[in-house]
């Protein structure tokens, strides 16, 4: 009973800091890793505010899947886009990896027990440029459990553009349309590197002397590159250890 009201009195005290702290943030306010004169909402992984509208021009990716390893500083993190549920969010997440938008850009927001967050900002906490933002792809079925990718945006439904976020843990209110308009669109999944995501998620954080944002790592935590790969590739299975196994098998072919 102790333990079941925990939970409800930490839930009350989440929603509640959701509802504050939305209400107290200026429009200007709604990017992570800008300033902000008071703290940025759990709820939801935000960015800077779209100045165009969403892009006509992203073609859904034609593959089921698409493959992709994030290297970072502290290791690579191998991606599943899935391109049948979320094709639009997919080609999106491509084509900053194909342009070399990611090589350079850090995980800025970071708060273990919710996610970890990137893809626009630059070690100095300077925001990239970026393509237009696209639709929400939302209602695909995908939900933002543990281990999955989704886009980041502002309060406005369509406004997601480079900026990524990895759930490490169940975030099941991300997947209920905030105000009854729109949720968060989850568009792939780690299948490799988990340790090092999980390593990301403990870094420790601060607010950001140059922004004042909270929960930037205080160590960066650096993309410093990013590419599309083959399914054995983003899953870890390299060439070598394939190529080591290979003896074995004729010699075991050898001693029948």
């Amino acid at each position: 009973m102790r333990n079941s009201r925990f939970i409800v009195a930490k839930q009350i005290a989440i929603f509640g800091l959701i509802a504050g702290s939305l209400a107290a943030l200026p429009a200007s306010a709604g990017a992570l890793g800008q300033p902000a004169t008071a703290p940025a909402s759990k709820e939801q992984p935000k960015v800077e505010p779209p100045k165009t509208a969403p892009s006509q021009d992203v073609k859904p990716v034609e593959s089921k899947f698409t493959y992709v390893v994030l290297e970072t500083s502290m290791g690579k993190i191998g991606l599943e886009l899935n391109g049948e549920k979320a094709p639009l969010s997919a080609a999106n997440f491509v084509s900053y990896v194909k342009n070399g938008h990611y090589a350079g850009t850090i995980f800025h927001r970071v708060m273990d027990g919710f996610m970890i967050q990137g893809g626009g900002f630059d070690a100095g906490m300077k925001q990239k440029p970026t393509d237009p933002p696209i639709k929400n792809e939302w209602k695909n079925g995908l939900k933002n459990k543990k281990y999955t990718v989704a886009c980041a945006r502002t309060s406005v439904p369509d406004s997601a553009t480079s900026q990524f976020y990895i759930n490490v843990a169940d975030n099941g209110f991300l997947d209920q349309p905030r105000d009854g308009v729109a949720a968060y669109a989850v568009f792939g999944k780690v299948v490799s590197g988990f340790e090092v995501v999980d390593a990301i998620k403990g870094v420790k954080t601060g607010t950001d002397a140059t922004t004042g944002m909270p929960d930037v790592p205080v160590e960066k935590v650096t993309i410093t590159g990013a590419k599309v790969v083959t399914k054995e590739e983003a899953q870890g299975k390299s060439e070598s250890s394939e190529k080591k196994d290979e003896p074995e098998k004729k010699d075991a072919g050898q001693r029948k």
